[in-house]
């Protein structure tokens, strides 16, 4: 009788531990790669909420492909070699379908070896530096030609800067974004002397001489505006110290690519009224999707939290996935990568997005200059501009082609015609 009843509950316990296994067969799991803690936590706990969010809705509606999805949260914690780490973790132990996250180019550079090794897909919301196509990436953030160069334009046209300087942060996306805009304020006529380029650590606090050393650039009566590559809650500072020097935005404006509705609702923006960003969305947008956008989020985080740029990205990002996978008939990344390209969906702007073959979407530009209540008024907007992989402004990039659709190559030379790996400097 006692091995009988051993018999029985040893059954009951495999048939628990098999349904165990089967629900979680039954769901997509979804990684979320994003900083909950350290420098990076003031930009990317919004992304991880906004993942979250978007998992929820797609489980109101159904699920996908008749299953669950699930979300699988990790911390990378702004440790850059942990980003390699936790990324390999989602992939092997948790063995996620999909992962959505990063934000700084040097976590996003950290992870790709990993990806690329596991065969896994990784959705990246933030704009970045360029100079990097994989196979493995969809980079839903905006390439260069799709903020930064704009950006500059703006000041050169619209505002008559006749001198420069680049701040950024030290680490890949400003270097390289710098490296590129150099290169091309000289093109436009700007002399090497008249860029000032100054770089400072993660979580940088004092801010007095630098401050005062772009303050000095217009000694001379030429007209001085900064372009920001600072990221993280190093911005913090940097405006206080503005607002301290009592530097207006007439006096020197600064347009900022790394500083949102997220990062100005922790600063007194009273002194900051005029000071600019570049993005490709703003909370400000008037459409109806971006209205139903803002108010789920609201409804959701509370009327205090505001929505971002990089949040559009993962929406947007997230969205083609559903569809890509829709389309495909399985979460496998190779399929879905292939339904991916030629995606597209409305953006939260008015206009449709549109993922191209370089794994790069289009996007419009949009100038917002900074109010007092921490939104942006829209100043400029053009039409979506398809994503750049490679610059035309380094000599070195602008005979390189991204195409993953004919060419399956992510570096292709067009002056030897063939597919060629660029060793990065970083």
């Amino acid at each position: 009788m006692k091995m009988f009843r051993a018999y029985l509950i040893g059954t009951a316990l495999g048939l628990s531990l098999a349904g165990g296994a089967l629900a979680q067969e039954d769901t997509i799991k979804i990684g979320v790669l994003h900083s909950l803690s350290g420098t990076m936590a003031i930009s990317e706990t919004t992304l991880k909420d906004t993942v979250l969010m978007l998992v929820d809705q797609q489980n109101a509606k159904g699920g996908l492909l008749g299953k669950k999805l699930e979300a699988v949260v990790v911390d990378p914690a702004s440790d850059w070699p942990l980003f390699a780490e936790k990324a390999r973790e989602l992939l092997t132990v948790n063995d996620v379908d999909v992962i959505f996250g990063c934000w700084t180019s040097v976590s996003r550079k950290s992870v790709l070896p990993v990806i690329e090794e596991l065969n896994g897909l990784l959705f990246y919301p933030v704009q970045y530096e360029g100079e990097e196509s994989s196979k493995n990436v969809f980079y839903t953030g905006a390439a260069p030609n799709q903020q930064a160069i704009p950006a500059v334009d703006y000041f050169l046209e619209e505002l008559g800067v006749e001198k420069f300087a680049l701040l950024g942060t030290d680490y890949v996306y400003p270097r390289t974004t710098n490296n590129i805009l150099e290169s091309y304020l000289q093109q436009k006529g700007i002399a090497k002397s008249d860029i000032f380029v100054n770089y400072t650590p993660f979580g940088h606090s004092d801010w007095s001489k630098i401050v005062a050393d772009v303050k000095a650039l217009g000694a001379d009566g030429k007209k001085v505006g900064v372009i920001s590559t600072i990221n993280g809650d190093a911005n913090i500072g940097f405006y206080k110290e503005l607002a301290a020097a009592g530097i207006s935005a007439e006096d020197i404006p600064v347009v900022a690519f790394s500083v949102g509705e997220e990062e100005l609702s922790g600063l007194d923006t009273s002194n900051l009224v005029g000071h600019l960003a570049a993005w490709n969305y703003f909370q400000s947008a008037e459409s109806p999707e971006n209205e139903a956008f803002i108010k789920e989020w609201k409804a959701r985080m509370g009327e205090k939290r505001v929505t971002n740029d990089p949040m559009e990205a993962t929406y947007i990002g997230f969205n083609m996935w559903v569809n890509a996978v829709t389309a495909a008939g399985t979460t496998d990344v190779d399929p879905v990568a292939k339904e991916m390209i030629g995606q597209k969906f409305p953006n939260l702007t008015g206009s449709e997005a549109e993922m191209l073959p370089n794994h790069h979407l289009t996007k419009p530009v949009l100038i917002g200059e900074i109010r007092d209540d921490g939104q942006f008024d829209i100043i400029s907007q053009t039409d979506p501009v398809p994503g750049d992989a490679w610059t035309d402004f380094l000599p070195e990039s602008a005979v390189l082609e991204s195409d993953w659709a004919k060419l399956d190559c992510g570096m292709y030379n067009t002056e030897t015609k063939s597919c060629v790996q660029i060793k990065s400097n970083y």
